[in-house]
């Protein structure tokens, strides 16, 4: 993975400052917001609605493939137009009201989004694992009036819905189920072959500000319950721009020019692998796609066998989401069968990247940019990415933080530290989210002060870049998904025969970290573990239920404070 002669062309900063001065694509400005003064991208929309209504330049170029369905930009506007016009007209729907989705990845997902936002109301993606339980929580703490679901996630729901008295209606798609307070969304929409057949409508006038909520996303709570992250308009608009500046640097850092955009250039088609119940497939790819007039292809489910499949039929250009997925395509024992000579870029984020995965993409895939970057739901998405050169250069980095937002590692004080040093990353940017929905408390241990506390141990080098070296919030990530060992413990502890448990993450090489559990039974009793893994299943998302579990006789080990010693268990699974 040698280095261009010369290279780099230029410093980071003096890139970033190219970019940005008066004229330039990723041009600055200073906004108060919040009583912050922050840096914003003066070239940025003012909101999700103003992207939606530059969707239509795109006219019959295919918007979302799913299976054998195809949606052009033309026949998707139609969609959304219609199904805004149901919301404010047919439902009520006020500015600011909460619509819920809950489904996999389908057609339906973006249709649903762009419409609930194009109205002022606020989307909330639900996680599709959740469980019944999950879910009934979610939808009753964000007060949504309305939910989209799949056939899967309204069995869950159902058996909750006496619990949730403010939603007053559900959609189902690709499902008949049809009763007075559940609608069917072919009969209401149409199916997504017919969208093209629809009135040629405009949207529902509606007024958005910059700063008006647009999204709430569900993190995993320490304590058990999940949080809402409040996104404004603003927050997710900055991203669009900031999923860009790597690549424009890539460029300068190499001595090149950046390439004026070219309107009759070919469209790039993205493999989907991710959620877009969260930020990474709904503000890095899903809404990034709209603007760039792209192809999104989506799956169902993830499954290497026929992402493969998938990007040969479809050409696919990029692909990525989280590391699971390009060690899975790595190391599928049938990935010579496939051409896969139209992949130009693999990138990923949401869970650690080993450095030798850069080396492997590159020797895969001759002239592939691998790229990774860091971010959370807080933060809208990106935080800072890493591509091209840097990347190679700095592969156990996720780069330096886009412009407009600021970084600093402080310690335990909150103190800010010298370069190099090690402390927690707090963050500070127009990207950051508001706060959690309904609880200021939360709110202001994470958000207080102006800057977002991220619970990540990590250093910055002289050159900026970003090295993530640990977490300090008790969470370990599987294939992407966080979750808090709080939350799977709690779990544990409503089984009878538990008097002390504790999760740890156990190494996975292809999932990043698997869940692993170390309990002590009570005096008297037994317990297997395929009985307690199905105890946890019936409270918790499948992805959170520990895959082994260990028991010891004695109590969990614990320091003088009564904190147990997770890092001595976890040489339990080594």
């Amino acid at each position: 993975m040698s280095l261009p002669t010369n290279w780099p062309a230029m410093s980071v900063a003096d890139a970033h400052a190219r970019l940005t001065a008066p004229g330039a694509p990723f041009e600055m400005e200073t906004k108060v917001i919040r009583g912050e003064t922050l840096r914003t991208y003066k070239n940025a929309p003012n909101s999700l609605r103003d992207i939606l209504l530059l969707s239509r330049t795109h006219g019959s170029l295919d918007y979302v493939v799913y299976e054998d369905e195809r949606l052009t930009y033309d026949a998707h506007f139609k969609a959304v137009a219609k199904l805004a016009s149901i919301l404010t007209t047919d439902f009520g729907v006020q500015k600011g009201d909460r619509i819920a989705i809950a489904m996999r990845n389908l057609p339906e997902w973006p249709v649903i989004f762009w419409a609930a936002t194009a109205v002022g109301a606020i989307i909330v993606p639900l996680n599709a694992w959740m469980t019944g339980p999950e879910l009934a929580y979610t939808l009753s703490d964000s007060g949504s009036r309305f939910a989209f679901v799949d056939a899967e996630r309204l069995e869950r729901i159902q058996g909750e819905r006496a619990g949730l008295p403010e939603l007053e209606r559900i959609v189902v798609c690709r499902d008949s189920s049809s009763s007075a307070t559940v609608l069917n969304w072919e009969t209401l929409v149409g199916h997504t072959n017919d969208y093209a057949n629809l009135p040629d409508t405009s949207l529902p006038a509606v007024d958005i500000d910059p700063e008006d909520d647009a999204t709430i996303f569900y993190t995993s709570g320490t304590t058990g319950k999940p949080k809402g992250a409040l996104g404004t308009h603003r927050n997710i608009c900055t991203n669009l721009l900031s999923t860009a500046v790597h690549v424009a640097r890539g460029f300068l850092r190499r001595g090149e020019s950046v390439p004026a955009p070219d309107p009759d250039a070919p469209k790039k088609a993205f493999l989907l692998t991710v959620p877009l119940f969260h930020a990474t497939g709904c503000h890095s790819i899903l809404i990034p796609s709209l603007v760039a007039g792209n192809k999104l292809v989506m799956m169902y489910r993830w499954n290497a066998d026929r992402g493969l499949e998938l990007i040969e039929r479809e050409r696919i250009n990029a692909f990525g989401g989280v590391p699971t997925i390009a060690w899975q395509i790595l190391e599928h024992p049938r990935l010579s069968e496939f051409d896969t000579s139209c992949v130009e870029s693999v990138s990923y984020g949401g869970a650690p990247a080993p450095p030798e995965l850069v080396k492997r993409i590159v020797d895969a895939f001759p002239g592939v940019s691998p790229g990774n970057g860091y971010g959370l739901t807080e933060t809208s998405s990106v935080t800072s990415q890493n591509s091209a050169e840097d990347y190679r250069n700095r592969p156990a980095s996720v780069g330096p933080a886009v412009p407009v937002c600021d970084v600093k590692i402080v310690d335990d004080a909150g103190n800010t530290l010298p370069c190099g040093a090690t402390g927690e990353l707090w963050i500070r940017g127009p990207n950051v989210v508001k706060g959690y929905w309904n609880k200021p408390d939360a709110t202001e241990q994470t958000f207080g002060g102006g800057w977002l506390r991220s619970g990540d141990i990590a250093r910055i080098d002289e050159e900026g870049f970003i090295f993530i070296l640990d977490r300090a919030k008790d969470m370990l990530i599987r294939g992407g998904e966080n979750i808090y060992c709080t939350e799977v413990e709690d779990s544990l502890y409503t089984h009878p025969a538990v008097v002390d448990a504790a999760i740890v993450g156990i190494p996975d090489h292809i999932l990043g970290e698997e869940v692993g559990a170390v309990v002590q039974v009570k005096t008297g009793m037994t317990v297997g573990a395929a009985d307690l893994q199905h105890h946890v299943e019936r409270q918790l998302a499948a992805f959170k239920v520990p895959k082994v579990i260990k028991f010891m006789d004695e109590p969990l080990p614990r320091n003088a404070n009564g904190k147990i010693l997770k890092r001595e268990l976890k040489k339990l699974f080594s």
